[in-house]
């Protein structure tokens, strides 16, 4: 088996499933930058979750602008249960949290306006001029002061590496 890489091709270790330099027999790390970054890795069954996690985001907001009412409906839960994962899976890593969290929140308001929209409520007035589909607003709002609170009080004030992880 031979693994591509801009051009080049590798012998695989059939053990390890890594690529192999065959000037020197060592693997090949294909997550290491050229510089000394510090580098994120996601496990390969991480990132396959969060790639079909956007399928069904996008599935979710196709039926809604279909008014494909029922599978629109149905897509919220797989949507929202992914994006609850993935943030439990980063909950050690501020900066993933913070930002899981924050789609967590935009996923449910674009879900409440969705249904509210589907259902026919979205233009009834909670308060004044106000209607049922401007509550959306509060988890955008939400979110965004997640956000808020990570890059304006959190990062400023663990600029190490090492602090980047939720206490």
């Amino acid at each position: 088996m031979m693994f591509f890489k801009k051009g080049l091709t590798y012998p695989i270790n059939q053990s390890t499933n890594q690529p192999i330099n065959q000037s020197t027999n060592q693997p090949i790390n294909q997550s290491t930058p050229m510089s000394n970054q510090p580098v994120y890795n996601i496990p390969l069954r991480y990132r396959k979750m969060e790639n079909l996690h956007i399928v069904f985001w996008l599935i979710k907001d196709i039926s809604w602008c279909m008014i494909w009412k029922p599978l629109g409906i149905l897509m919220i839960f797989p949507t929202l249960t992914i994006a609850v994962i993935i943030a439990w899976r980063t909950r050690r890593i501020m900066s993933e949290l913070t930002h899981n969290l924050a789609i967590i929140l935009w996923i449910s308001a674009n879900s409440y306006w969705m249904i509210s929209e589907f259902l026919h409520f979205d233009g009834y007035p909670v308060y004044g001029d106000i209607s049922y589909k401007y509550l959306a607003v509060i988890p955008f709002v939400l979110g965004i002061l997640i956000l808020a609170y990570y890059y304006l009080w959190y990062a400023p004030r663990h600029k190490s590496v090492s602090q980047v992880f939720a206490d």
